[in-house]
């Protein structure tokens, strides 16, 4: 039994003859021989004194041939499509007739009824053809003067009369022209007619963020816009020319990274004619042959190219593993139906197959799927539809949890392969605003089943110090992140200094004493530093000038040479390095000089695998800078995700603003509960549940918006309603004495019990003391009447019974509690009440939206905090710090201070519901916010 290499194709790859696979029969042989008797049938035939018995064993020569051709072919023919054997004019005259038969049944019979019915719709067709027919007669004799033969009037009634368009063909590049590095495909398409191939090549040779990737549905096949302005059709076509193309990039270690990128495409001359051949075979393989066919010959061939292999050209992955992975339908999906369009027969036959075989095939084949840049490749491609992810065999297909509504996916993130990094700077406390940056990295991160990154952006020793470093660690764990690791920028110093001076050495950094405001001013009128020529000796010794720490050192930094006339301020020539002698506080005093943030981030960036680094969108114009240090250092490439800063009205969240605040006194500090801090935020109320569902429900919009303060206390207030314990508490000064004449005296101890929340019984009773004597809210008491019944919440109906000198009423056990108007809070007047101080806040910026150039001093609200003296159950004493509770028709609490002491008392803060006025008629002293 002979195992073929390159199925029905075979012919067309004559340089395969060489590799030793052949066992028992000669295919090129046969073919020869398939043709020779061929051209005897045909001859015989043709032959004036043709011989009967000599022309049938000639066809029966022929025939055995090709069945033996076939039989060694796995099934296929000479001709390249799956052999059927011959059959007689009878057999073909009955299996048409068979085919008819069935076709006829498959459309609903074949009776007379159906006939008669087709019958009468040709006949009416008939009749409307004619009466058009008779229409344009007359009209053609009524404008032509009845001369209706004429060539005038022939010519006139071709005008008039309508024609039917043809079918307009539209050649592959008459589509509009692309942008450059714009890849546009058919969404619809099968995962492997996508240009996965290209998307592959891209991810392997650091140009995939480079890509925009958008959905054509007009596309019958993939194109790619060039730098050169001109598209290319085809994912072959495509692959190649990115891998050319990136391999031109100017970077620090040109030669290299050159050598590594063309290695795809084969690093000798037989390496990419053999590159070259498997292209060739996987094109030939994705046409015209069946998924089963193809696949058992594919297999085939695998088995045998791979047996002592890894990868089918050289010793690393190429555009030859790429291409037949293609035509192998690219099955890097889990081999379960999945909810997307994508998946082919293909995919699944050729997977199932290779297992069946437990092959060469099969151990590449996986090897493939779990290929990083496969998977990265699979998920660019699926993504074209909004949110559509993938599921990969070497996951088992495990799906992600859904995504949050409103969140994007990210682009190119796979399971297990996404980084992510939360890069704050240790000059301040982590504010509101912080939140959502942090909370959407660790989000993905956790998503993806990924890794976080919490590195600290510490290269600026005067603004930066530990007790900053130490808060934002403390702010994490209060919003519940967990970081993977914990990092320094300061611990890369020694590496992004050497990096520098390759910059140097390259001709792509320039050393520069132009004083600030003049460099500003120059680089806003684009013009270029009488520096920037400077030699490559001069910039490395001013360079280690600076570095040194001296004073003329200090007159000097390092400026990257990019483009002064480029559109983009960024981009013209930015400042990358400064001297600066200030101890820092983790390294002392080892360096002088600091690279600046633009520099550091994304060199740190790389070095430490993140993949994708969420920014927001004020740093739009400086993305491209990003990625141009990471190609000019020949560093590995990282995507970028813009989302959109979330601001909040009558909110300030400048670091140097909010000291200003602190060092005033206006706030007793950091973690003010009228601060936006996260400290603050958190001591005013916040559930970090709710803060989370909050952010991740606005979505990575690149939109930026002023958010209302009330919309998200009411997402607050959903969460916190859940948990919160119900109270009661009657202002300690604003309150009316209601004797009830039938009630336990206080001595006699006389209880109810209630649930601690209405809808949970699970979270048990509390008890309610009772006593002829209760304190009832003052305002609650306006325009009550003798004889109107009241409902003491928690206990039952009193009928009200005297007003003047005194309110007196009489409980009624069996009171209907419907019936009656007012529900009202009370406390029982007896020793055991907890004493408590209820806090109210207001905002601190009395405008809603500071214009550019106002002053916030000028907007500074003078009353920002008020307190109330009430009297509480007496199991609020048991509360704890930072609990939440309600106290019934006043609102939400969170336990600033828990009770201590009757000098000590119980402190709650309140925590705002969104609502603009109170839930009862108890208001507080200030607005309701």
């Amino acid at each position: 039994r002979r195992q073929h290499i390159f199925s029905a194709e075979f012919s067309v790859y004559p340089h395969l003859k060489n590799i030793d696979i052949m066992t028992d029969v000669n295919l090129d042989e046969l073919r020869t021989k398939v043709t020779s008797l061929g051209e005897k049938v045909k001859t015989l035939k043709t032959s004036s004194d043709a011989d009967k018995d000599a022309i049938t064993k000639a066809v029966k020569d022929l025939l055995d041939a090709k069945r033996t051709f076939a039989q060694n072919n796995n099934g296929i023919g000479v001709d390249g499509k799956p052999f059927e054997e011959p059959m007689t004019k009878a057999e073909k005259k009955a299996k048409a007739k068979a085919e008819k038969a069935a076709k006829a049944a498959a459309e609903g019979g074949g009776g007379g009824e159906k006939k008669e019915v087709q019958n009468s719709e040709n006949a009416a067709k008939k009749a409307a053809k004619k009466a058009e027919a008779k229409a344009k007669k007359a009209a053609l004799k009524a404008a032509g003067g009845g001369k209706a033969n004429t060539p005038s009037s022939s010519s006139a009634a071709a005008k008039a009369a309508p024609t039917k368009a043809k079918p307009s063909f539209i050649p592959m590049g008459s589509v509009n022209a692309l942008k450059p590095l714009e890849i546009a495909f058919n969404p619809n398409a099968p995962l492997a007619q996508r240009p996965v191939t290209a998307l592959a090549v891209a991810v392997m040779t650091n140009t995939a963020p480079d890509l925009t990737i958008t959905s054509d549905h007009k596309r019958m096949n993939p194109a790619l816009g060039t730098i050169e302005k001109r598209d290319v059709i085809g994912d072959l076509a495509m692959a190649r020319y990115l891998i050319r193309q990136s391999s031109t990039v100017e970077s620090v270690s040109t030669t290299n990274k050159n050598s590594n990128k063309m290695s795809m495409i084969g690093t000798t001359f037989v390496e990419m004619a053999e590159v070259d051949q498997w292209a060739d075979y996987a094109s030939a393989m994705m046409r015209g042959v069946d998924a089963a066919s193809k696949s058992k010959a594919m297999i085939a061939t695998l088995d045998r190219a791979l047996v002592s292999r890894t990868y089918l050209v050289g010793q690393s992955l190429t555009l030859a593993d790429l291409a037949v992975y293609t035509a192998c339908g690219w099955p890097s999906q889990h081999a379960s139906p999945i909810a997307t369009s994508s998946t082919t027969p293909q995919e699944k036959e050729t997977m199932a197959l290779a297992k069946r075989t437990n092959g060469a095939a099969y151990r590449w084949l996986s090897m493939m799927s779990c290929h990083p840049a496969i998977q990265e490749a699979t998920q660019l491609a699926v993504g074209i539809v909004s949110n559509a992810e993938a599921r990969f065999a070497s996951d088992g297909g495990d799906e992600l949890d859904a995504i949050v509504p409103g969140m994007n996916a990210l682009e190119g993130g796979t399971p297990g392969n996404v980084v992510t990094r939360f890069p704050p700077e240790p000059s301040g406390y982590l504010h509101i605003g912080h939140a959502k940056a942090c909370l959407l990295n660790d989000y993905y991160a956790r998503r993806y089943k990924g890794r976080l990154i919490v590195r600290f952006d510490d290269t600026n020793p005067s603004k930066e110090k530990e007790e900053y470093q130490m808060a934002i660690i403390e702010d994490l764990q209060k919003l519940g992140i967990k970081p993977d690791v914990v990092t320094f920028t300061s611990d890369y110093l020694g590496v992004i200094q050497g990096m520098a001076e390759q910059m140097i050495d390259c001709g792509m950094a320039f050393m520069d004493d132009t004083p600030q405001e003049e460099m500003q001013a120059e680089r806003m009128e684009r013009k270029e530093s009488k520096h920037r020529n400077q030699s490559l000796e001069e910039a490395k010794k001013l360079f280690s000038e600076m570095c040194s720490g001296s004073e003329e050192g200090g007159k000097w930094c390092l400026r990257a040479r990019i483009d002064m006339g480029s559109v983009n301020g960024t981009m013209r020539d930015p400042v990358l390095y400064r001297q600066n002698l200030t101890p820092h506080h983790r390294s002392g005093t080892t360096f002088k000089a600091y690279p600046t943030y633009d520099l550091a981030c994304p060199i740190v960036d790389s070095l430490e695998g993140v993949t994708h680094a969420l920014r927001t969108t004020e740093y739009n114009d400086r993305d491209e800078q990003y990625a141009w240090i990471q190609t000019c250092l020949n560093l590995r490439r990282v995507r970028i995700h813009s989302f959109a800063r979330m601001n909040f009205m009558y909110t300030e969240l400048s670091k140097r603003k909010l000291t200003w605040f602190v060092e005033n006194n206006i706030v007793t500090g950091w973690d003010d509960a009228r601060f936006p801090t996260i400290r603050g935020v958190v001591r005013r109320g916040i559930n970090i549940n709710a803060l989370r569902g909050f952010i991740l429900g606005q979505g990575a919009s690149r939109r930026v918006t002023l958010m209302e303060w009330s919309k998200f206390w009411a997402e607050n207030k959903k969460e916190i309603d859940k948990t919160a314990k119900r109270f009661m508490a009657v202002h300690d000064e604003e309150h009316v004495k209601l004797s009830i004449t039938n009630a336990p005296k206080a001595d006699e101890f006389g209880y109810v019990t209630a649930d601690f929340h209405p809808k949970d019984p699970s979270m048990g009773k509390r008890v309610l003391r009772l006593s002829n004597e209760v304190l009832l809210e003052k305002v609650d008491t306006e325009g009550l009447v003798v004889g109107e019944n009241i409902v003491l919440m928690r206990w039952g109906v009193v009928n009200i019974t005297k007003i003047d000198g005194g309110l007196e009423g009489t409980y009624i056990p069996s009171g209907d509690v419907k019936a009656a108007k007012r529900k009202l809070s009370w406390m029982a007047n007896v020793q055991e009440n907890t004493p408590c101080i209820l806090t109210e806040f207001d905002n601190l910026i009395s405008k809603e939206k500071l214009e550019e150039g106002e002053n916030f001093k000028d907007f500074i609200n003078p009353n920002t905090m008020a307190t109330s003296n009430a009297i509480g159950d007496a199991g609020l004493k048991m509360l704890q710090q930072h609990e939440v509770i309600q106290l019934e028709r006043r609102g939400y609490y969170r336990v600033d201070r828990p009770y201590v002491s009757e000098s000590k008392p119980l402190v709650l803060f309140m925590i705002p519901d969104g609502k603009a006025k109170a839930m009862s008629g108890l208001t507080g002293k200030l607005a309701h916010r």
